[in-house]
């Protein structure tokens, strides 16, 4: 465990900006009143000191479009030394092949790969838009505010829940995608896991006899 950064709360209320804690709480889940007890750093009807848990800030981190991997950091629940930081002005040499999904915050981009979590600073527009069509060339789609996946690397797809998995067996790393994002491309996610696992898709119709769903098998040879 590492140490939060001094007035965490502070830093919070920074990331909300303009955004009313109104609308703070529609996007993230959480309730105004709970948004701004964070913010102050206590619960103003015990006054007890409070921290955010992991679960928060990952619904901070998606209302905000900022880091999940940063605020956790920030809020002490990471070591700083966790998360490999490059933020040098030059962009970074990263093979997209390799990485499962990325996260875009307002300052940075932190790439997920198998064995570990590289943050890097978004120095400039113009690098930020030439990196947007890079990750469209390799097969990246985004599947949320400030979410972008590999689709090369889809290996299980949770249609009721709106996950996505990168192990077969739905262990290690996962992703949450947004109802819009999962209605426009669950066609092509599912194709793509019947493609990354080597199974056929089986293409059939759901209860209402006009909403197609997909499934994968076993292919026979």
């Amino acid at each position: 465990m590492g140490r939060p950064i001094p007035d965490f709360g502070k830093f919070l209320e920074g990331l909300r900006g303009s955004m009313s804690l109104r609308e703070a709480a529609k996007k993230s889940g959480l309730s105004h009143a709970y948004i701004r007890d964070l913010e102050l750093e206590r619960n103003r009807s015990t006054n007890d000191k409070i921290t955010p848990s992991p679960d928060t800030l990952k619904k901070l981190s998606a209302a905000y479009g900022y880091s999940y991997t940063e605020l956790m950091i920030k809020a002490g629940h990471l070591p700083g030394g966790d998360t490999d930081s490059q933020s040098n002005g030059n962009r970074l040499d990263m093979d997209l092949n390799h990485v499962y999904f990325i996260e875009i915050g307002r300052k940075d981009i932190t790439y997920h790969t198998e064995g570990s979590n590289i943050v890097h600073s978004i120095d400039s527009l113009l690098d930020f838009s030439t990196f947007l069509d890079e990750l469209e060339e390799n097969d990246f789609k985004k599947m949320d505010t400030d979410l972008y996946v590999n689709l090369n690397h889809i290996r299980k797809y949770d249609e009721r829940k709106g996950l996505l998995f990168f192990h077969e067996d739905g262990t290690g790393p996962r992703v949450t995608i947004s109802a819009i994002r999962q209605k426009k491309y669950h066609d092509l996610i599912a194709r793509k896991v019947a493609a990354n696992t080597e199974k056929s898709l089986e293409f059939s119709f759901g209860k209402s006899g006009n909403t197609p769903t997909f499934s994968a098998a076993n292919k026979h040879i």
